[in-house]
């Protein structure tokens, strides 16, 4: 973000507190629908839900973010944002507002000696309804996410390829 420059961000409630990301990662706002949990995936991943024929992941972002786990209701939304050209489902309480922002009115988030913060928030910014943390996308993706997609589509493919001459099917 160059300081001449302003950009739009969406801002939205976890719990309590206000986030933000950038608006051109969104690619759709929906409201909360039930996700298929997966086994063994880290407590932050409900499960994945079927967006239009794409199994897309969903990530409970106050758990994620180490703020305590929620507990879904049709009145949550998932925000379905790409990261790293994977497209994700981030659960929040609600969205607010689209902000329009300099680089000026960004601050440094608060070093705590936390590498977890440092690789999920950019910057902190004050307004005049509280605190706004602009959080870091590319952290917020589980570790392994892409990589574990690639391997399930491949997998996929070749197990359609294959469902007729499979010698395990009789």
């Amino acid at each position: 973000m160059s300081a001449a420059q302003a950009n739009e961000l969406i801002s939205f409630l976890v719990g309590e507190q206000e986030f933000c990301v950038d608006i051109m990662a969104v690619r759709e706002i929906r409201g909360w629908t039930a996700s298929t949990p997966l086994p063994h995936a880290p407590e932050h991943v409900l499960g994945v839900i079927n967006l239009r024929g794409v199994v897309l992941p969903v990530v409970d972002l106050s758990a994620r973010l180490g703020l305590g786990a929620t507990a879904p209701t049709g009145s949550h939304v998932i925000i379905v944002v790409c990261i790293d050209q994977l497209q994700v489902g981030l659960l929040v309480n609600a969205v607010c507002d689209i902000l329009t922002v300099t680089e000026e009115m960004l601050q440094r988030p608060p070093s705590f000696g936390s590498e977890r913060t440092a690789d999920m928030v950019l910057g902190v910014m004050t307004l005049d309804r509280g605190m706004v943390t602009l959080l870091d996308l590319s952290g917020i993706a589980p570790h392994g996410l892409e990589a574990a997609a690639t391997r399930r589509t491949s997998t996929a493919s070749t197990s359609i390829r294959g469902w007729g001459s499979s010698s395990r099917i009789r």
